[in-house]
């Protein structure tokens, strides 16, 4: 497997990532790269550093070459949770505020997003951040979403100082290293997830306790969108075809419940509820 390492060059937690990483697994500047500013050879794949901002990142088909990608970045949060994430990329309603296009989905990464997970939780345990950051997955949103390999976001949450923190760049430096050294999780169950906020705590605890990689997350706030379609594309832009479905209960309406027991029955998929 060859890998990708993304970042943005305007992004101080992509960038303190990145030197981090490159610490840690040594690389040499080379020319593949197409557009970037940055381009790394190292013996596991390709990191590049890219104007543009993470979520416009369309284009890494043609700028990086790899197999799948990895994209290092920060994440904001109104709230201020401080936080170590992971997640998978798309607009599930007909707006496309923050990159890709409307009602379109990237290709999840769920056995590399659990791996990156648990590696997180461990990594960020042992540094004694836990009780500072919160590891969690977060749910599927924003770009890029025309990437047609596997893609999964790794990101520091949520201000500036949380950003430019070196001790975070280490937790997610030796996450990504984890993976890139163990390669991805072999053995897991791939569900599909629907309801839960944002940070979809429940599903969360679900993977780590019962290692079921997510694909998609479909938050509570897009359940308005939820349709036949919407669950097609996440069940096909993946790379492990879900078995299951886990959903939230709490705060699905009866429609939505009517819809997946529908979808469930029509391909057999079974339905975990939370």
């Amino acid at each position: 497997m060859v890998f990708g390492i993304a970042y943005s060059t305007t992004d101080p937690a992509g960038i303190g990532i990145a030197e981090a990483l490159l610490k840690l697994m040594g690389g040499r500047e080379c020319g593949v790269c197409r557009g970037a500013v940055e381009c790394i050879c190292t013996d596991y794949g390709v990191m590049a550093g890219f104007r543009e901002e993470v979520i416009y990142f369309d284009f890494l088909e043609e700028g990086l070459p790899a197999d799948s990608y990895i994209v290092l970045s920060r994440h904001s949060s109104s709230h201020g949770i401080k936080s170590y994430t992971i997640h998978h990329t798309g607009n599930v309603g007909f707006e496309a505020l923050y990159g890709g296009k409307p009602f379109s989905l990237g290709v999840a990464y769920p056995e590399a997003s659990l791996r990156l997970l648990k590696a997180l939780r461990k990594v960020a345990e042992e540094l004694r951040r836990l009780e500072l950051y919160e590891v969690c997955y977060e749910a599927t949103h924003h770009g890029p979403t025309e990437v047609n390999k596997p893609l999964v976001f790794i990101e520091i949450g949520s201000a500036e100082d949380d950003w430019s923190s070196g001790v975070n760049h280490e937790v997610i430096a030796l996450a990504v290293s984890e993976l890139i050294e163990k390669g991805v999780v072999s053995n897991c169950m791939p569900a599909l997830g629907v309801g839960g906020g944002h940070y979809p705590r429940k599903h969360t605890e679900k993977a780590l306790r019962d290692d079921y990689c997510y694909g998609h997350i479909i938050a509570k706030y897009s359940l308005s969108n939820l349709s036949w379609e919407i669950l097609e594309k996440a069940s096909k832009r993946t790379s492990l075809k879900p078995v299951r479905i886990v959903v939230e209960k709490k705060g699905t309406k009866i429609e939505h419940r009517e819809l997946l027991e529908a979808y469930s029955h029509y391909y057999n998929l079974p339905i975990d509820y939370i």
